[in-house]
Formats: C-alpha cells, sequence, structure tokens
C-alpha cells in the first residue's frame, strides 16, 4: 500500500475541480490522474488541477496508480460510471445523489458488497466538524428529546433550460441536485424515514424547480425539509428538541459555527472551522476506510444511501416526476 491515497477524478465539471482543490489540503491524498470523455478535456483539467490525462472514463478505472475513483459526473451518468470503476477493482466515492433511483443504487452496492470493494456517497455536509458538533449536543440532552428537523436549501439559478440543473436527460431538478442535502443530514439526526409528502413546482421542462417534504422519521420525530432552484432560501439547519435548539448558521453545509438556544432564554455559540473548501473531511473518511479494507462508512452508510434514495423516489412519484432511467 502506497504512502499516499492516489485519487482517480471521473469528470471534469465544477464539483470535479472542488474536489481536486480540497485534495490539496488532504493529509496523504493525492490526486493521480482524471478521466473525460476526451483527452482534450481531460488535459485542460489536469493543467489547471494537476494528475495525469486520460481520454476515457475507462482508461482512468483501469489506471495502475489509481486506487480510488472519485465520480463527479451528473447524476443519470453514476450508475454507468461506478459499476465501471468497481468492475475494475477501484473502491468509489461517488457524488450525491448517488443515483437517479433506488434500483441503480441496490445494484451497485450488491456489485461492491460482493467485490468488497469500499463505495460511499460523497454527503460530505454529514463529515463537517459544524455537523460533529450538533450531534454532539444533541446525545449530551442540552436541547432535550429531539423532535423536529428543519432545513431548506436553495438558490435562483440563472441558466437556460438545456443545462444540467433543468434538463430531465441529465437528471435534473431541485431535489436530487439540492434537496438530498437537508434530507440526508435529516436522516442522519433523527433515523430512517418512514413517512413522506411532498408538494413541487415542476417548470417548463418537467423537472422540479422547487420541492417541500414532511417526513415522519422512525424516532418518532418529524423533518420539514424544501429545496428551490428559483429562491434563494435560508440554507440554514435547526434540530429542535423540547429544552431548546442547535442550528447550523448560515449555510448549513458551509457551517463554520453552531448556536445552541434553550428555552430559559440563553445562548452560545461554538465555533466549527473546516478544513479547505470542505470537502476534505469525506475525503479524509473515505482514505480512512479504504486503508482498514472497509467497505463502506459508518458515517454514510449503504443503508443510509438506499434509504434516501427510496424517499426521493417516493416524493418524485407524488409530485409526477420521472426520468429516463425509471423506465430501465
Amino acid at each position: 500500500m502506497s504512502a499516499q491515497v492516489r485519487w482517480g477524478i471521473l469528470g471534469t465539471g465544477k464539483i470535479a475541480k472542488a474536489f481536486a482543490t480540497a485534495l490539496k489540503d488532504t493529509p496523504d491524498g493525492v490526486l493521480a490522474g482524471v478521466g473525460s470523455r476526451t483527452l482534450e478535456g481531460a488535459q485542460a483539467f489536469a493543467a489547471q488541477c494537476g494528475g495525469a490525462a486520460y481520454g476515457s472514463y475507462d482508461a482512468l478505472v483501469q489506471a495502475g496508480d489509481v486506487d480510488l475513483v472519485y465520480v463527479g459526473t451528473p447524476h443519470p451518468m453514476h450508475y454507468e460510471n461506478v459499476r465501471m470503476a468497481l468492475e475494475a477493482g477501484k473502491g468509489v466515492l461517488c457524488e450525491k445523489a448517488f443515483t437517479v433511483n433506488r434500483r441503480q443504487a441496490e445494484e451497485l452496492v450488491a456489485l461492491a458488497r460482493d467485490k468488497k470493494l469500499f463505495l460511499m456517497e460523497a454527503m460530505w455536509t454529514r463529515f463537517l466538524p459544524a455537523f460533529a458538533e450538533v450531534r454532539r449536543i444533541v446525545a449530551s440532552g442540552e436541547i432535550g428529546a429531539v423532535r423536529q428537523v428543519s432545513a431548506d436549501f436553495g438558490f435562483k439559478a440563472d441558466v437556460g433550460p438545456e443545462h444540467r440543473l433543468f434538463n430531465p436527460e441529465l437528471g435534473g431538478g431541485a431535489l436530487l441536485d439540492l434537496g438530498i442535502y437537508p434530507l440526508s443530514i435529516a436522516a442522519a439526526l433523527q433515523g430512517p424515514v418512514t413517512g413522506v409528502l411532498a408538494q413541487a413546482d415542476l417548470g417548463p421542462t418537467g423537472v422540479d424547480e422547487q420541492t417541500a417534504l414532511v417526513l415522519r422519521h422512525a424516532g418518532g420525530g418529524m423533518s420539514v425539509l424544501s429545496c428551490s432552484l428559483r429562491a434563494r432560501l435560508s440554507s440554514e439547519l435547526t434540530v429542535a428538541g423540547e429544552r431548546g435548539h442547535v442550528r447550523m448558521n448560515t449555510m448549513f453545509h458551509r457551517a463554520r459555527s453552531v448556536t445552541v438556544a434553550l428555552a430559559d432564554g440563553t445562548a452560545r455559540t461554538v465555533d466549527t472551522p473546516f478544513l479547505g473548501n470542505g470537502y476534505v473531511h469525506e475525503i479524509m473518511e473515505a482514505q480512512r476506510c479504504w486503508r482498514a479494507g472497509e467497505i463502506e462508512s459508518p458515517g454514510m452508510t449503504h443503508a443510509d444511501t438506499l434509504m434516501l434514495m427510496g424517499v426521493m423516489d417516493e416524493a418524485r412519484r407524488q409530485i409526477g416526476l420521472r426520468y429516463a432511467s425509471d423506465n430501465d
């Protein structure tokens, strides 16, 4: 096993560049190569971010000096890309949403387990220091038994209908791209979802431009969540208990502090700085798991991913949103 964990990045978009940036701040992590559908695309990425350039996704996953593959392509490509990497014997960190639907996710999880290879959804917010502090506060009993989580995530997307955010062929829509963030955190805090109510605004291209979810969790608590591609939401997350609440400040997926406010009027704020651009923490966890020979992370298990994909399948059923992959 090499001294450094050698990463291959599959895809050359904005999220792939953010991941490459994070690798520069990650202990023992190094960018070994990048794969694109064209050699020119890979070379342009490598010139900016480093690593070797591969003119196809298959060439990247077959590379002998790549230990782990980060999949940063659009949602509908995840199933094919992750399968390709697993078949090549590589562990995989796959960007959210993990796949388009639960059926695809089940097949990939089964393959990873059969091959005993590491596989994790890249839900980086679960590994931020702010979230660890929220969990510590909740576990301490300071705010009492948790009864409700409220969270939103949204912005005004100033892009055309052909952009992946609005293009149904590219898995467009607010739920899969943005809603997965508050949904994942809510489930991490309150347990599996046992009931879903969904409402949405469907836009001209047929995808959801705004979606709201009311969830019931196995532990008896509730979550009220929303996401939007049309409104600049506060993007904060609040966990409310019987004696007070704790809030992940500013945008919860980039929270550098959390605030506890109790029913007696007292409040305090805890600083929770993160490394680099925030992705560093999930990369460190993936590397830890891979080095230990683990096939999943306790912080983002296969069961977590399957449950979340199932919730989004049900939400899409209720709002009338289907993708081509649902018909396979």
